[in-house]
């Protein structure tokens, strides 16, 4: 597949990588209608998660701009309010890969993964903890592309809060088999696409697997290819 250069919308990144990992439902909108029946179509049930979608926007949380839904009611207010930041931050969501994005939510570990083009060592994937905090925890673990089951298994374990994956105090594990799955797939993206400079998935969300939400990802990405020769 060839790859345009520049930085993809969120939209973009997601459309390509539901081509090799397990990506929550999600829909690009334009009205607020386009939204309620995208729900009803895929039988989601709220909450929902709106975010605004702009190339001038990467850090959408910093601007109010992710807001969660619990009925169709707010759905609709906040829709109307994603708008009323795009205004007022002067951005542009008019395009084809903007818009303000419907998405099903998921509930899980908010965890981080990365891709990496380094001039030692080609291609490198990074994994940790992810979310709003990923800063401030720096808790992550690298490898060289493309990685096996043993290396995403070591990837899990060094973190310094693993055992939080492990379930504690009650809280049951997460689904490693496809955790594990997803790192390996992941590394090899970059494999079969040797002009990416840098992907990072952030949040990737995992739950224990036990119902159909079993791995999905939120993705909330920038996938760069800046300077590609």
């Amino acid at each position: 597949m060839q790859l345009k250069k520049g930085i993809y919308a969120e939209h973009e990144a997601e459309q390509f990588l539901a081509k090799s990992l397990p990506v929550a439902a999600s829909l690009l909108t334009k009205k607020h209608e386009q939204a309620t029946e995208f729900i009803k179509k895929q039988k989601l049930s709220y909450p929902v998660v709106l975010k605004l979608i702009s190339k001038q926007a990467l850090h959408k949380t910093d601007i109010g701009g992710v807001k969660i839904a619990k009925s169709e009611q707010e759905l609709n207010d906040h829709y109307n309010e994603l708008l009323a930041v795009s205004k007022k931050k002067k951005l542009k969501i008019a395009g084809k890969t903007e818009g303000i994005s419907v998405q099903e939510f998921i509930e899980g570990k908010q965890l981080l993964v990365g891709i990496k083009k380094d001039a030692t060592f080609g291609h490198v994937i990074a994994f940790g903890f992810g979310g709003i905090l990923v800063e401030v925890m720096k808790d992550v673990s690298f490898r060289v592309c493309p990685i096996e089951d043993h290396d995403a298994q070591q990837m899990i374990d060094e973190l310094k809060l693993s055992k939080i994956l492990y379930g504690v105090r009650g809280d049951k594990p997460v689904a490693f088999k496809e955790l594990k799955n997803i790192l390996i797939k992941a590394s090899k993206i970059a494999e079969k696409n040797p002009e990416i400079s840098e992907l990072d998935i952030n949040p990737l969300i995992i739950n224990s697997g036990l119902d159909r939400k079993n791995a999905s990802i939120g993705i909330r990405a920038s996938f760069g290819m800046n300077g590609i020769t």
